[in-house]
């Protein structure tokens, strides 16, 4: 399995980013796969961001991106995340995450990152 994850950049306070996820290699149906998208900032650990379970198409985001932050499947084995009012807290390394599952949004494959950096 290869989780790809492309999109991030600089971009200032207020703006708009849209990070984007190609899975391969996947042994079971896309649908039937957790895609989720995680982020770890400089000190911290990696805390999840958002998940949508491909089976039910249920979403669940943090708090912190709540009505900001939107996850969709936008075409076969894509997974993308809209970044809208985007913060400097939103500053991160932001990771593509799958796991086959039904409900367990913990994923078993993680792809290799993409930097976000929200400055003015």
């Amino acid at each position: 399995v290869r989780l790809v994850e492309s999109g991030g950049g600089l971009v200032q306070p207020g703006g708009s980013l849209r990070l984007s996820c190609v899975a391969s290699g996947l042994p079971r149906k896309f649908d039937e796969y957790v895609m989720s998208w995680y982020r770890q900032a400089p000190g911290k650990e990696r805390e999840l961001v958002a998940y949508n379970i491909g089976v039910s198409g249920k979403t669940r985001y943090a708090d912190s991106v709540k009505d900001r932050f939107h996850i969709s499947r936008d075409n076969p084995n894509n997974t993308s995340l809209q970044m809208n009012a985007l913060k400097p807290e939103d500053t991160a390394v932001y990771y593509c995450g799958a796991r086959h599952s039904s409900y367990n949004y913990v994923p078993d494959h993680w792809g290799q990152g993409t930097q976000v950096t929200v400055s003015s």
